[in-house]
């Protein structure tokens, strides 16, 4: 990897406006992602998450309104032509998604699936294109008895290996993995995360990993952004994130992740609802849920600002030093 090379993503002031909606659904989004680096992107259904991550192959929905811009490997995709977002989705990005069922054709063998992109691009030969979908399939665990086979002759979790090595068959940069263990078994989440961990280190690829699950952030990724409608409430190097968050929907988040060793009672909850996207925000958009809010914080929306001695930890929030733990406490 070369460090003058442009990062795997480079999302800047992303602002997305959907028909129907009083607010954008993703307001001014900043997020980088850089070679060979796993960030994690992590918040609570519906806060934006997805759209992000499918922003960087524009697949938006209909009638979107964009503003900023997508970089990916120095190409912003909101910019780019028909001709040159086809290639830029066929090789410099690929997406690993929730179902990988969902992804697949029933009816057509393994082998087909991973050497149909390349082949039809003719960016491979098809010789060329069998000897490499048998070497990922071999990087992510699996021989090349599995070409012959049908989705329906595998189980769930070696059918999202077969994904993941459909994935990186065009060498990409940049790879955005959208909650890929949700239909996995605990077991062969572990696995699959490890995997991507393994594959990521000797492809050099970055890699966004979107996640509902703090734990599994944690345990993957090197830094992560929090996001609250639409919005980045927080990033920072993941230990560093999750032993002193300075947001407190990020203190919130965690307070309310199941632990083995907790003690009895009710599992702590985030009271109310996130805000419905056909009203306008004029402050803060956690503030509603907030045990910290202030009238500043309905009035006035919140800078992204770094914690004090540690620039790379930002959070958007009025009350940063009010949460225990906090620069300000120790």
């Amino acid at each position: 990897m070369n460090p003058t090379d442009p990062p795997a993503l480079d999302v800047r002031g992303l602002r997305i406006t959907l028909p129907g909606t009083a607010r954008p659904v993703l307001d001014g989004v900043d997020l980088t992602v850089g070679r060979g680096e796993t960030v994690a992107l992590v918040g609570e259904s519906g806060s934006g998450k997805s759209l992000t991550s499918r922003s960087a192959l524009r697949l938006l929905p209909s009638g979107a309104v964009t503003e900023g811009a997508v970089l990916v490997d120095g190409q912003d995709v909101l910019a780019l032509d028909a001709d040159r977002l086809r290639a830029l989705r066929t090789g410099t990005v690929a997406m690993v998604f929730q179902d990988p069922r969902a992804a697949v054709n029933p009816l057509r063998r393994i082998g087909d699936f991973l050497t149909e992109s390349v082949r039809l691009t003719r960016t491979m030969t098809a010789d060329r294109a069998r000897a490499r979908a048998v070497e990922l399939l071999e990087a992510v665990g699996l021989d090349a008895t599995a070409l012959d086979k049908y989705p329906g002759q595998v189980s769930g979790g070696m059918l999202q290996r077969v994904m993941i090595a459909a994935a990186l068959m065009g060498d990409p940069a940049l790879l955005l993995a959208d909650e890929p263990t949700t239909a996995l078994d605990v077991t062969t989440q572990a696995e699959v995360v490890a995997l991507l961990g393994r594959l990521r280190e000797r492809f050099g690829t970055g890699l966004l990993f979107v996640t509902h699950d703090l734990d599994l952030a944690a345990a993957i990724s090197d830094r992560v952004y929090v996001m609250y409608a639409g919005r980045i409430a927080e990033s920072g190097p993941a230990a560093e994130l999750f032993a002193r968050p300075r947001h407190p929907y990020t203190a919130a988040l965690l307070a309310s992740t199941p632990r083995m060793e907790g003690g009895g009672g009710r599992l702590a909850a985030i009271e109310g609802q996130p805000p419905d996207l056909r009203t306008e925000l004029s402050g803060c958009a956690f503030a509603a849920r907030c045990p910290l809010a202030t009238e500043a914080c309905d009035l006035r929306a919140p800078e992204m600002l770094g914690a004090p001695g540690r620039p790379g930890h930002r959070a958007a929030c009025h009350h940063s030093d009010r949460l225990e733990g906090s620069a300000a406490d120790v």
